[in-house]
């Protein structure tokens, strides 16, 4: 992963054709202006009323604007880590797929966002545009979501987005992750030791930005596995929706 560091953007193609976030040298003003580019694919949506987030289960980061995440797992633990993770999952889907994609996962109208690289320069970046938003021509392609959402909801989201597997992330594991997800629905297999396996497996999902913990369905099914008696069911719920999205 170090070879990602000091790297930032251009627009290239997705797998589907459509536009995506590339990694390119730092270039300053070529950087923005390509963001800019590939943002105003976006079709205006300042008619679209920011929904609020519940960011109550996280630590305050105080008045002024960051321009680095403070909610990475190396910073604040495991726990608050994920709860930033869940937060920023709701936050985002509620505010932010309808042009950049459900699970970050762009269909070409706005750019990729699990490619901005988890590090300083893509923080102060998403900070930027998240605060102020982006408007061409008087046309609304992007609100300007930090006045009403926050700064916690701004960081909350973010390290939702830097945690997206890359495309394929899962591949290797999917026979495996199905044969799994058909025992615990089954209700059988012992518990304790699937959950172990699939912490495992998680542990090895890359990210698309570089950011060294993923937020993939063999992660949350492993969480899922907490004793209770819908556990494995939960689990199962889990890994059924993270196979679906993979095809």
């Amino acid at each position: 992963m170090a070879a990602r560091a000091g790297r930032r953007y251009a627009l290239g193609r997705g797998p589907g054709g459509g536009p995506r976030m590339t990694r390119m040298t730092l270039a300053g003003p070529a950087f923005l202006a390509t963001l800019t580019v590939t943002t105003t694919l976006a079709f205006g949506h300042g008619d679209v009323a920011p929904q609020p987030v519940n960011t109550d289960a996280l630590p305050d980061v105080g008045e002024e604007w960051l321009i680095e995440n403070p909610y990475r797992a190396e910073k604040v633990g495991e726990e608050i880590w994920w709860q930033a993770v869940l937060i920023g999952d709701s936050g985002y889907n509620q505010n932010c797929a309808r042009c950049h994609g459900l699970g970050v996962v762009s269909g070409g109208l706005a750019p990729d966002l699990r490619y901005l690289e988890a590090a300083e320069y893509g923080d102060e970046w998403f900070a930027e545009r998240f605060q102020h938003g982006y408007t061409q021509d008087g046309t609304t392609k992007m609100p300007a979501f930090g006045e009403i959402l926050g700064q916690k909801a701004a960081w909350a989201i973010r390290t939702y987005i830097e945690t997206r597997p890359e495309d394929g992330a899962l591949d290797a594991h999917k026979a495996r992750l199905g044969a799994i997800r058909d025992e615990l629905m089954a209700g059988g297999g012992d518990e304790a030791a699937l959950k172990a396996e699939l912490m495992e497996i998680a542990a090895g999902v890359v990210t698309a930005s570089g950011a060294p913990k993923a937020d993939s369905a063999a992660l949350r099914a492993a969480l899922a596995l907490d004793g209770t008696p819908a556990a494995k069911k939960h689990a199962a719920e889990m890994l059924t929706i993270g196979l679906s999205a993979a095809h």
